[in-house]
């Protein structure tokens, strides 16, 4: 079978024009050089991103959700059943999640899509069911997560989701994650793209004991060694070692870039896809911005390798897209200094 058809598509950085605009207004504004720091770092990139100085205040910003279940859940490396999956899908429903709270509170609105949870959610609105892919997702370390073709048809479907909210108005995206056993695959991701060991990329994800640490390293390991020869192609490492839900926030971000609209990362799934994203188009990483920095050990060489740093460090790894949400107000800040603050040659005499 001829898989020729991902060839890396290059995408273009924002405009490097507007970006010199943007930052001579930041060099010149009535503070201290750098006193603004990252505050006005982020003004300045969404001034880039938006091809307008000063930038625009965001008030259309969206949240996909990609949820779905992962054959690993199983095999002990979570603290929680994947019975949790379905269970929070309808809490982001009902609007009564951790992201929900801080979504309403700062004006993100929220979808939570089933591409490949474990259960039959027919009973919730077509919208949030109808592309659903698969019911869950492989274990990683006896068999791929999904075939070539689920793969190509969840990065089309994440691809979708992006233009559909872009065409609707949204200045602003977000990826958010839901799946019990997410971070499993989501660490050997990392490992597969940028060739790391398992010891180095395998963490606590929901709060797991020693024993379960050392449990989940060997699945990852396990992985990792039977998809040996496999990791050159990203779409291949989808296939071997993600997962639908993945593979379609992977699509949500390449989209997202080559049509332009920045978008905010949350912790290790949304860095795992960003990772596997940029090798499938480079330069698509111009256009992202790292929400948080989770506690887990993964997103940390996810950040380093595509050189971000994340907003906020505040010790969140619950997911959701939460951390993504509560570094909104660092991104409104920038844009309010870059507006509103007086230019230093405005207020001294000439």
């Amino acid at each position: 079978m001829d898989h020729d058809t991902h060839q890396p598509r290059r995408i273009a950085p924002p405009s490097p024009a507007i970006a010199a605009l943007a930052q001579e207004r930041l060099a010149g504004l009535a503070t201290p050089p750098g006193a603004l720091g990252r505050v006005g770092e982020v003004g300045a990139w969404l001034s880039a991103v938006q091809g307008e100085v000063p930038p625009h205040p965001l008030t259309d910003v969206r949240l996909v959700v990609f949820a779905g279940d992962h054959g690993v859940a199983a095999h002990g490396v979570s603290a929680y059943p994947a019975a949790v999956t379905e269970a929070m899908v309808r809490t982001i429903v009902a609007g009564r999640a951790g992201v929900s709270a801080l979504a309403k509170e700062h004006g993100v609105t929220v979808t939570v899509l089933d591409v490949a949870v474990d259960a039959d959610l027919a009973d919730l609105p077509a919208a949030i069911t109808a592309h659903k892919v698969r019911r869950g997702s492989g274990a990683i370390h006896l068999t791929d997560a999904m075939t070539r073709e689920e793969a190509d048809r969840s990065l089309a479907l994440g691809a979708q989701v992006a233009r559909e909210l872009v065409e609707d108005g949204a200045q602003l995206l977000m990826t958010g994650d839901l799946g019990i056993g997410n971070t499993t695959p989501a660490a050997a991701l990392v490992a597969a793209v940028l060739g790391l060991p398992a010891d180095e990329v395998t963490g606590r994800g929901t709060g797991i004991d020693d024993d379960g640490w050392t449990r989940k390293r060997d699945v990852i390991a396990q992985a990792l060694t039977r998809a040996e020869g496999r990791t050159a192609d990203p779409v291949e490492v989808l296939t071997a070692l993600g997962s639908a839900d993945l593979a379609a926030a992977t699509g949500f971000l390449v989209e997202a870039a080559s049509l332009g609209v920045p978008v905010v990362l949350d912790g290790l799934m949304s860095l795992a896809c960003a990772v596997v994203a940029e090798a499938l188009a480079p330069g698509a990483s111009a256009w992202w911005v790292a929400g948080h920095r989770s506690t887990e050990p993964a997103q940390a060489h996810a950040l380093k390798s595509l050189g971000l740093e994340p907003l906020l460090d505040v010790g969140m790894r619950l997911g959701e897209g939460s951390g993504a949400v509560a570094a909104l107000p660092v991104l409104r800040s920038g844009i309010a200094v870059l507006r509103d603050v007086a230019l230093l040659s405005e207020i001294l005499p000439s």
